[in-house]
């Protein structure tokens, strides 16, 4: 599938929905992706990329971002504390912060830096035990935690689990969001970001409808 035709299911969902068109961001996810599909639909004209491993992201993006203007990265998978100051150098916005931890010491590099990335927090709503992100019953908590930090919490993100309809984590999501007084709702893949879209979604993360499937890196 074209990056056109995905920007039109997106349009066409955000008017389904009652909503302006343009509300819902494309987060085109390049992970794992060679650098000459990255690069065509830089071509396309789209800008807005998501990674799931700061190392990758470090490796390919500082070049494009050379050559294009207006990149905007976003951190989509698990942070380590030790990978902090690198991601937060590199990424415009990190869709993981998870716990206390790395709350705290994104806040002391926001200090040192001078700037912080924004951020959203990742809730487990089908409490995955292999799966990172909060409870939604310490959701809350949370949030008021990384506010007293004074970290720039702009959303919450779900994967919710792979079999089951994804409906009501989207659903569940929104209304932690809405009591929490968060704008922005990062969720919907390539297999689910119209259902998103419909329960409120500002971003959805495709990837695999976009450059087709991944190339698993060679040992």
């Amino acid at each position: 599938m074209s990056l056109p035709e995905i920007l039109t299911r997106i349009t066409a969902a955000d008017k389904n929905a009652g909503r302006p068109e343009g509300t819902t961001k494309l987060i085109a996810v390049s992970k794992v992706q060679p650098d000459e599909r990255v690069e065509a639909v830089l071509k396309e004209g789209h800008r807005v990329f998501g990674e799931n491993r700061v190392q990758e992201a470090a490796q390919k993006w500082p070049t494009f971002r050379d050559s294009y203007d207006g990149v905007e990265l976003h951190l989509l998978g698990p942070l380590q504390t030790n990978k902090a100051r690198q991601a937060m150098e590199l990424f415009d916005c990190i869709h993981t912060l998870d716990r206390a931890k790395l709350a705290k010491r994104i806040a002391t590099l926001a200090s040192e830096l001078g700037h912080c990335p924004s951020l959203f927090i990742q809730v487990n709503t089908g409490n995955e035990p292999q799966k990172a992100g909060v409870s939604v019953e310490d959701t809350d908590a949370f949030v008021a935690e990384c506010r007293a930090l004074g970290l720039p919490v702009i959303g919450l993100m779900c994967i919710p689990p792979a079999d089951e309809d994804p409906t009501p984590h989207f659903a569940q999501l929104r209304a932690l969001a809405a009591q929490n007084n968060l704008a922005e709702l990062s969720m919907g893949m390539s297999g689910d970001f119209e259902c998103a879209i419909a329960q409120g979604a500002t971003c959805v993360r495709v990837g695999s409808a976009i450059f087709g499937e991944r190339v698993a890196p060679t040992a």
